[in-house]
């Protein structure tokens, strides 16, 4: 594509970026420290593994529901107004959980807490593709980081607070001052842009629904996410009951993935920017990743292991921005579609998601190899969708 005839993109992009970014890192870290503080929490409420299950995943539960929905709204009233709402009671919910003593009142307050997750994931790709246009895949790479580097600094930093209620306190009142911010700062539109004229609430979905490449990109993201999810789920255990490995070796070794899927979510991006085609170099991604995965029962302890570890995570991860950034490209699509187009990509993502590593779990049980045989089937098996769908540096063509 000739630069020339690329739009100009504002300055203040970075402004909407950073903020948000910031907002997904602290929604990971906050998710997590249920996780990293389990030891204390699980007495303190009384609760059994499965409970702590749920807790763990009650604020993806919520986007399930409110994916679709928000996006259809955000793309009637904008996206700003309706994250505003979710944060308002989400703050609401992650300082109620120093008052939540038992399983109810606490799954309760995280799945208030969820809320503006749920919202502000819905509208990412609306947001970037508006402010970022061609560069959107760039900003969705930075925004699938700050995850990754949310969950790190809660696991290593969770344990050095006073409390539990001082570790609550802390990750509330940051959602608390970037709320702020959020409101203070962020815009629908760059300045002088028309804002898309507002259309029936049920218009946003029949356009969307009728997207067969938006499906595809929902059922890719779904069968990757519960691919990664059961891997990471499952590591640990498979390290420690498989290998022998101690078990605070075991969470360190598990946990230098997550180095690994930082990297793949900033790499990518800047990758396919230098190539005429995207998609051999997104084919090949998941080939390595499937390979990874299943090499990792047969790789000893140590240095070799972790770094196929990294390397796993440094491709798993390359496909997400890229992937998620073409939805608002879809000439059906376009930014005036692309927060029902991201509700519904969403929705898909977190269904199959929980369905698909139940049924993992059901079909391998303890076998560990059957495990990460199943997970690496299922991580390169999403190449078949990506041959299917557009190559990500050509949508419109």
């Amino acid at each position: 594509m000739d630069e020339r005839k690329l739009p100009a993109l504002s300055s203040y992009r970075w402004v909407i970026l950073g903020i948000i970014a910031l907002m997904d890192m602290i929604s990971n870290y906050t998710q997590f420290q249920i996780s990293a503080l389990a030891t204390q929490i699980m007495p303190a409420l009384h609760i059994s593994p499965a409970q702590f299950s749920s807790l763990l995943m009650a604020p993806m539960l919520v986007a399930v529901f409110l994916s679709i929905p928000s996006g259809m709204l955000a793309d009637k009233f904008g996206a700003k107004k309706i994250v505003t709402i979710g944060c308002i009671v989400s703050v609401i919910g992650a300082y109620g959980r120093l008052f939540a003593h038992n399983f109810i009142t606490m799954m309760l307050m995280l799945m208030m807490f969820g809320i503006y997750m749920a919202l502000l994931n819905a509208n990412t790709i609306k947001i970037f593709s508006t402010w970022f246009k061609q560069d959107t895949n760039v900003a969705m790479g930075i925004f699938f980081a700050s995850a990754s580097v949310g969950i790190t600094l809660s696991q290593l930093t969770s344990s050095l607070f006073a409390s539990v209620s001082a570790a609550y306190i802390f990750s509330s009142t940051v959602l608390l001052i970037l709320t702020v911010l959020w409101i203070i700062f962020v815009k629908d539109t760059p300045k002088g842009e028309p804002v898309p004229k507002s259309e029936p609430v049920t218009k946003y979905l029949r356009v969307v629904i009728k997207s067969k490449k938006t499906w595809l990109v929902g059922i890719s993201g779904g069968i990757g996410s519960a691919a990664t999810m059961s891997f990471t789920g499952i590591l640990p255990q498979a390290l420690i009951n498989g290998k022998g490995i101690a078990i605070a070796s075991a969470g360190a070794i598990a946990s230098v993935a997550t180095i690994g899927s930082l990297i793949g979510s900033l790499v990518a991006p800047a990758v396919t920017h230098h190539l005429n085609r995207a998609k051999p170099y997104m084919v090949l991604t998941r080939i390595v990743a499937g390979i990874s995965i299943f090499a990792t029962w047969f790789t000893p302890a140590g240095g070799l292991m972790m770094a196929n570890l990294v390397i796993g995570g440094l491709f798993g991860a390359a496909n997400g921005p890229l992937m998620q950034g073409m939805v608002a490209e879809f000439p059906e699509i376009g930014p005036k579609y692309a927060g029902s187009a991201g509700g519904l990509v969403g929705t898909m993502q977190l269904l199959l998601s929980y369905v698909l590593t139940v049924v993992i779990s059901a079909i391998a049980g303890q076998n560990y190899l059957v495990t990460f045989a199943i997970q690496a089937i299922l991580t390169a098996s999403t190449m078949i969708l990506i041959m299917i769908l557009p190559d990500a540096n050509h949508v419109r063509d």
